[in-house]
């Protein structure tokens, strides 16, 4: 696993790169040691102090008009790079677990081995070409949970480590871990006192088992939409004769999961929700506007063009 991590990457508090790392990881005495360490952090419940210190680079995220707003920057978390390394093993362990306990949504295509974007695009391409051959339309409504990594509740974390059913010894490891974390920010060549954190995690922890908390929920949800789900945005598809019962269903469905995250205490970014439409016919067609004004968000016009992780459909 080691062997793919690039050797350039900015290292954490520690000062280490991945190139010393796999140089020691040559010699197996040293090997057996790290392996011992994390055995040790699972089975104790912990996660020494050394680990918990981090530093955080605010970098301005492109092309905004303004930056007088926090979500205007994107916060990249620097951990020590030998706890990054224990990290990434206890994920690798946490994720086959969470699996083998079928807690993970069939609509999860977000953060998960063997899952990608190309997934996704497959998955959906897929749902709109089934909806052309039963002479059905397909609506989709994308949205985007904001500041989704740094907003997430420790205690709301824990709770879904326990209702996933992990052993003890991994439930108590993973509150440890949450706690007592410090932090200094740097942003150019300015760098802030140490400061504690107490809530959020690192953009793409390993550790971030919240990726699967909307999927799980939505088992237990009535809504009359499928789902798409990669990491912090979703995809409602609804497929009708009718584009005016397609909004209906996905404004249904917007308005739940909307009052479900905030809940959860995120909030969906409305400016970024989009609505997008699939029709068989060649030919132009006006399907109707998706009116979520009653429910905090806007009235949104089909586009003929639409971007959605990485790929472009018109």
């Amino acid at each position: 696993m080691i062997s793919n991590y690039n050797n350039l990457s900015t290292p954490g508090p520690d000062k280490l790169l991945w190139s010393y790392l796999k140089s020691i990881l040559k010699h197996d005495e040293y090997l057996i040691n790290i392996i011992n360490i994390a055995n040790a952090c699972i089975n104790l419940g912990h996660w020494p102090a050394h680990f918990k210190r981090l530093s955080t680079i605010v970098i301005p995220k492109l092309n905004k008009q303004s930056y007088d707003l926090p979500k205007s920057f994107r916060p990249i978390i620097l951990l020590n790079m030998l706890g990054k390394l224990i990290k990434k093993v206890i994920g690798e362990r946490l994720q086959f677990q969470v699996a083998a306990n079928d807690f993970i949504h069939l609509s999860q295509l977000g953060d998960l081995k063997f899952k990608s974007t190309i997934d996704a695009g497959i998955a959906l391409i897929h749902i709109i070409y089934s909806g052309c051959v039963k002479n059905i339309s397909t609506s989709t409504l994308a949205f985007d949970i904001t500041q989704f990594f740094p907003s997430l509740n420790h205690h709301l974390l824990t709770h879904i480590l326990q209702k996933a059913g992990f052993d003890i010894c991994i439930v108590n490891f993973f509150t440890n871990y949450l706690i007592d974390r410090k932090t200094n920010y740097l942003w150019n060549n300015f760098s802030s006192p140490i400061f504690d954190i107490n809530i959020g995690v690192g953009q793409g922890s390993a550790l971030s088992p919240f990726l699967y908390i909307l999927e799980n929920c939505l088992k237990n949800l009535n809504i009359p939409v499928s789902i798409i789900s990669f990491i912090n945005n979703g995809l409602f598809i609804s497929q009708n004769k009718s584009f005016d019962i397609s909004n209906s269903c996905l404004f249904c469905s917007y308005n739940v999961i909307t009052k479900l995250l905030d809940k959860f205490g995120l909030i969906v970014e409305h400016s970024k929700t989009e609505v997008f439409h699939f029709n068989r016919s060649y030919s132009p067609f006006n399907p109707p506007p998706l009116d979520l004004s009653s429910i905090g968000g806007s009235v949104l016009t089909p586009k003929n063009l639409w971007k959605y992780l990485g790929f472009v459909i018109k």
